[in-house]
């Protein structure tokens, strides 16, 4: 009984925020203009945190991504940072350090993403010390958090960050236990081939960030990558068999579980945009839905890997 009220609570604020959501979401795109992107001579990724690993790397589930291009670089996420051993290992074999970025962007402020679980209660992204010194360098957060000694930016819309790359700004998803959750992902504009558009956990969904990208450029879609959330038959990182991800960050209420059918919507989504590669994280996806994408999508798809680059 102890339980009924907080429970009607949840449920009201949940429902409330899917409002808010649905009317921030469609402000921000009728508010966006097109980005004059710049056209980038070459882009890699270097996966530093995946779920999936090359031998000798660690895995996790949690991101990280380190885009490397003629203009610049730029970290996405840290994944589980200082909390875990998984980003000092993998950037320490990768022979990484701050010297190597030139900015920081945190797709959203969930524990995989920004340093740990400890980071998030404390809205700190938490870098592993051994990393190196921040020393001022931009950090573009998509809500109001900490990130000791860089220069902390709030992400107010779409914006061109380090490295000559875009963020689409924060875009909203309602979330049953998290509440109103904001995520910024990445685009990039390739000379010859398109847009290369990357999320963290992708839970505004990739319909969402794909209509937020054509605001900003009308250039065809090249590439798709990071993290569209889809545990539809297991999580990741289970705790004493209690499936944590099928529960929570799913943008249903907690009684309810991704199935098949929104998979379907989010492939034939991706397939509209005849994309010629994409390539997914396994951090917050299930093998199931990782094979269904790739033999329904008809693209080169590759599943990200901790220790590998992958040359767009």
């Amino acid at each position: 009984p102890a339980l009924v009220p907080w429970m009607m609570s949840k449920n009201r604020r949940f429902k409330e925020n899917r409002e808010k959501v649905a009317r921030l979401n469609q402000d921000r795109m009728q508010a966006a203009a097109a980005l004059t992107l710049p056209i980038l001579e070459k882009l890699d990724l270097t996966v530093i945190s995946e779920y999936e690993h090359e031998d000798g790397f660690m895995g996790e589930p949690g991101v990280s991504y380190l885009l490397r291009t003629d203009q610049g670089s730029l970290l996405y996420d840290i994944g589980f940072g200082a909390q875990g051993k998984t980003f000092s290992n993998n950037t320490a074999r990768l022979g990484l350090t701050m010297e190597d970025v030139d900015g920081l962007a945190i797709s959203h402020l969930h524990a995989d993403h920004m340093g740990g679980l400890k980071a998030q209660r404390k809205g700190q992204v938490s870098l592993p010390p051994e990393f190196g010194a921040a020393g001022g360098k931009p950090c573009t957060l998509p809500g109001e958090a900490q990130a000791e000694g860089f220069d902390v930016r709030i992400a107010e819309g779409p914006e061109i960050l380090e490295g000559g790359i875009a963020s689409t700004g924060p875009l909203a998803r309602s979330m049953y236990f998290f509440g109103l959750t904001e995520e910024q992902a990445l685009v990039a504009h390739l000379k010859g081939k398109g847009l290369f558009v990357l999320t963290g956990c992708g839970h505004p969904t990739i319909e969402t960030v794909i209509r937020m990208v054509r605001r900003l450029s009308d250039e065809p879609i090249y590439a798709i990558g990071g993290g569209l959330h889809f545990p539809v038959t297991e999580g990741r990182g289970n705790y004493g068999g209690f499936q944590i991800q099928m529960i929570l960050g799913t943008g249903k209420p907690w009684w309810e579980r991704v199935t098949d059918e929104d998979l379907t919507d989010t492939i034939e989504a991706i397939r509209a945009e005849k994309p010629k590669r994409v390539l997914l994280s396994a951090h917050d996806t299930c093998d199931h839905a990782l094979r269904r994408i790739s033999q329904e999508v008809d693209a080169e798809v590759e599943i990200l890997k901790a220790g590998a680059t992958y040359v767009l």
